[in-house]
């Protein structure tokens, strides 16, 4: 029961929605101890069964939608309870440049190790690999997971959720022949196993000279010349064929890492990954001399999607709200814009930080008579800033109202 009770823990603080049963985490928890020992005495027994899991449809930035799967609140528990139990038997045999959903990693691991390889490397592979999560091979997973554990009631439920049906948006359910539920609670882990021996090991048995850094299904490899990445990318396609993958042909691409030192013209100088645009820069050394770098920073599709997160708070709408009402309600969300998309090169989030300030004044401006003229408005808020720069992360920073 202590393991059920940690993997729901975890399940609660990833939050997220009902699943096919319409038992939301706050209806489970209502009866816990009841809804844990069902969980317990089934999957004991083997005579756990998961549902169904439900599919919900994600746009992406790009255009198009991801269809992503929820499992039940009880499902994504039995889920975590092997994932607690499974994970440490792969967890330390992972590549150290593999950072998707791994403890003790993250996505700005990933960016700064590639953002050193783009300075010593002058060309890099992009590459992307079509819809992973709903490819991946059944037979070669199970086969995979036998390698790393013959505890029997762990291969017996990563086998149900792998065929565990699909509940589409009209009701009916759809058999799975292959892939694992994108949403799922074991889905990250069984890629992160599946990969490891597609492509991690691949790499370090074949290419050893040649560093990557991949992030679930997103990755880039780094050459020193033209034909070192095209000669990769063809031996890579190769290679994901026989694991019965399929790189993304749009989203696999060469990429010439160009700065004031690589003088070559090639059309592809930049490139998206993790939410951020590497491409050449013009930077400062530290004698404050100018040269151009290749480096990351904020996507500009984040930057609108922040735009237009700010102009849906409607903050002028809100004059009956005191400064810190505002700062309780949307500082939790700008700090989490400037703690993942202000690691590297911070100054790209200025504008949207600015156009923040700006919907602050207005706000002021709406709420105060004695504030109706902008200036009047942006020296006050501009005070208040100086006075408390605690109460929006971007103060800290010392981006004030009227100052960019």
């Amino acid at each position: 029961m202590q393991v059920a009770h940690d993997a729901y823990r975890r399940v609660k603080a990833n939050a997220g929605a009902a699943g096919v049963d319409d038992i939301s985490l706050d209806k489970f928890e209502s009866d816990i101890e009841g809804n844990l020992y069902k969980i317990c005495n089934r999957m004991s027994s083997g005579s756990y069964f998961p549902p169904p899991v439900m599919t919900v449809e994600i746009p992406k930035r790009s255009g198009g939608s991801r269809t992503l799967g929820v499992p039940a609140v009880a499902d994504r528990a039995a889920q975590m309870v092997v994932k607690i139990c499974f994970e440490p038997s792969v967890e330390p045999m992972f590549h150290d440049d593999s950072y998707g959903y791994r403890p003790g990693k993250s996505a700005h691991d990933a960016l700064e190790a590639t953002r050193k390889r783009c300075w010593k490397y002058d060309w890099l592979l992009e590459f992307d690999i079509k819809g992973l999560f709903g490819n991946i091979d059944h037979e070669l997973m199970t086969e995979l997971v036998r390698r790393r554990t013959n505890v029997p009631w762990i291969l017996l439920y990563i086998g149900r959720w792998l065929t565990a049906p699909m509940q589409m948006q009209d009701g009916t359910l759809r058999q799975r022949t292959k892939g694992t539920p994108q949403g799922g609670v074991i889905s990250p882990l069984l890629a992160n196993l599946f990969l490891h021996y597609a492509f991690d090991m691949w790499m370090e048995e074949n290419h050893p000279d040649r560093p990557f850094a991949r992030y679930a299904d997103d990755g880039v490899a780094h050459c020193r010349t033209l034909k070192e990445a095209q000669e990769l990318r063809d031996s890579l396609e190769r290679r994901f064929s026989e694991w019965k993958l399929e790189l993304h042909p749009s989203k696999t691409r060469i990429i010439y890492c160009k700065d004031d030192n690589r003088c070559g013209d090639y059309p592809e100088t930049s490139f998206d990954f993790l939410g951020y645009t590497f491409r050449p820069r013009k930077s400062k050394d530290r004698y404050g001399r100018c040269f151009i770098n290749f480096t990351p920073a904020v996507i500009n599709e984040a930057k609108t999607d922040m735009r237009r997160t700010i102009h849906d708070w409607r903050m002028h709408l809100k004059p009956d709200r005191s400064v810190e009402d505002i700062s309780h309600m949307f500082n939790p969300s700008v700090r989490g814009w400037l703690n993942y998309y202000g690691r590297f090169y911070k100054s790209e989030l200025y504008p949207v930080l600015s156009y923040l300030n700006r919907a602050l004044v207005l706000w002021a401006r709406r709420k105060y008579r004695k504030l109706r003229h902008q200036r009047r408005a942006t020296h006050w808020l501009g005070r208040i800033a100086r006075r408390e720069p605690s109460l929006f992360a971007h103060w800290q920073m010392g981006i004030f109202p009227g100052l960019v």
